[in-house]
């Protein structure tokens, strides 16, 4: 049994400290608040820990025993590994194609622009174009006016295209604009935390609260949603001077919560599986010693 908990300590040690290395680089660099929590990048990250951290040395505590032959041990954990290895090149790649490259105001709401959502082609043309904000593969997250363009029949396709479900103006960095060009645009946008979007009457009282506790004023126009794939988080301004004072995430709301039951759930049966499996292997070993002190006494004689 201490081989067994030394092979899945060492295990256990790596696997965190490979995936702390990669999570960590990847939320200082691209994923920090509200980052993290509007892509909904969590469900990710609990994937990643759940068969990084959690299945991998889990696993090896079964396999590993001193009685296995070397070679047939480090078979075992070299299965283990890769299969642990390819869902952390899938997951951070995933990570890394979805990254925050833009906090957007665009007509009426903040978003949250993923790498993802610009394509080459929209690249290529706002580099032709000369565009001063363009992405680059080390660009960190920003904050951009994205408006719609001037020409009237621009205007028109750009709309119809997302209503298709085609790109937006937050995918076309030729229209990206410096943040505080849009800034008198973004003071006729701010509301009531009652009169916001993409909130419930529950979520909006919760963050009326919040508001409170830290001192800001829910009855003014200063308020503005920010949404992205994940749950939107709202966006508190000083109505005066535009300066951002907080962004803040209503309680957990009934899809998070059931992603969070989810994992939860798939963890805890997990648990008992390897629950099973250890009084499974511990009822074998009494049985194999029991065998044995049977035929001791049997050796004994004949020796």
């Amino acid at each position: 049994m201490k081989f067994r908990l030394r092979a899945f300590g060492l295990h256990l040690l790596a696997s965190a400290t490979v995936l702390t290395l990669v999570l960590g680089t990847l939320y200082l660099g691209w994923y920090r608040w509200p980052g993290w929590y509007v892509v909904g990048a969590p469900t990710v990250a609990a994937v990643l820990i759940a068969v990084d951290v959690t299945i991998g040395p889990l696993i090896t505590l079964v396999v590993a025993r001193a009685t296995k032959p070397r070679r047939e041990l480090v078979r075992d954990i070299a299965i283990i590994a890769t299969v642990q290895l390819c869902a952390l090149v899938y997951g951070t790649v995933s990570l890394w194609h979805g990254r925050p490259l833009y906090y957007a105001f665009s007509e009426n709401q903040l978003q949250l622009v993923q790498a993802y959502d610009i394509s080459p082609q929209e690249v290529a043309v706002a580099r032709q174009q000369e565009a001063k904000i363009l992405p680059h593969w080390y660009s960190l997250p920003r904050w951009i006016w994205a408006p719609l363009p001037d020409d009237p029949k621009e205007r028109i396709k750009i709309v119809m295209s997302t209503l298709q479900g085609g790109d937006d103006v937050i995918s076309m960095p030729r229209y990206f604009k410096q943040w505080r060009q849009g800034l008198p645009a973004l003071r006729k946008q701010l509301k009531k935390v009652d009169n916001v979007s993409y909130f419930s009457g529950a979520e909006k009282k919760a963050l009326e609260q919040r508001m409170h506790a830290l001192g800001l004023n829910s009855d003014q126009l200063n308020a503005i949603p920010l949404t992205g794939r994940g749950e939107p988080v709202l966006v508190v301004f000083d109505p005066n001077t535009l300066q951002m004072l907080a962004m803040m995430a209503p309680p957990d709301s009934p899809r998070v919560q059931h992603a969070h039951r989810t994992v939860q759930g798939y963890l805890h049966a997990l648990a008992a599986h390897m629950r099973t499996r250890m009084d499974t292997l511990a009822e074998l070993r009494c049985h194999i010693l029991t065998c044995r002190a049977a035929q001791l006494p049997h050796l004994m004689s004949r020796r």
